[in-house]
């Protein structure tokens, strides 16, 4: 509740910052609007991008699958040793257990790398994905003289905008023709 409250409130003074700022530079004298975007349509029309989203998913599930079979086949072995157990030595039974442990540690590890591996794989591809909708962004801002961007996306604070603000369309258009 208290971050809600807290979000809300630091949403308003954002929009009360940027109306400020809008109506100094409206009594100065500027020239200068507002665009929205919607980041997440124009990544949706870019091929390259649909293209990083797939080698992205092929390879976590490649590795999930991994980790999987790794998991049952240590699962099967530790059931396999829990019906064998009371016959064991209580020497030899600390030592499989230990043994186990040290099993399902080094598998987190793995799939700890994993996942870094996925990171870092993902920021690699998507980077200059990035840049090129910024870029087409910042043109179509340019051009059309628009002093500020916003982005429509769910994590924005855009409470409502006149759609012909929205230059979303605009920008996908701009990718495409810069191919």
């Amino acid at each position: 509740m208290k971050k809600t409250i807290l979000g809300f409130f630091t949403a308003a003074f954002i929009v009360a910052f940027f109306s400020g700022n809008l109506f100094a530079q409206a009594k100065a004298g500027a020239t200068g609007s507002i665009g929205i975007v919607d980041v997440e349509a124009i990544v949706k029309e870019m091929p390259e991008a649909l293209a990083a989203d797939k080698e992205i998913t092929e390879l976590s599930k490649k590795y999930q699958d991994s980790i999987a079979n790794k998991r049952k086949d240590i699962e099967g072995r530790y059931q396999t040793y829990l019906k064998q157990k009371t016959m064991l030595a209580a020497d030899k039974q600390q030592q499989e257990e230990e043994k186990f442990g040290k099993e399902v540690q080094d598998l987190q590890n793995y799939g700890n790398e994993k996942q870094q591996e996925i990171t870092q794989i993902s920021e690699k591809l998507l980077e200059p994905i990035r840049a090129k909708v910024k870029g087409a962004i910042e043109a179509i801002a340019k051009d059309e003289k628009i002093s500020v961007v916003l982005s429509r996306d769910a994590s924005s604070i855009v409470l409502f905008f006149e759609p012909k603000l929205d230059i979303t369309f605009r920008v996908i258009d701009k990718i495409k023709r810069d191919k």
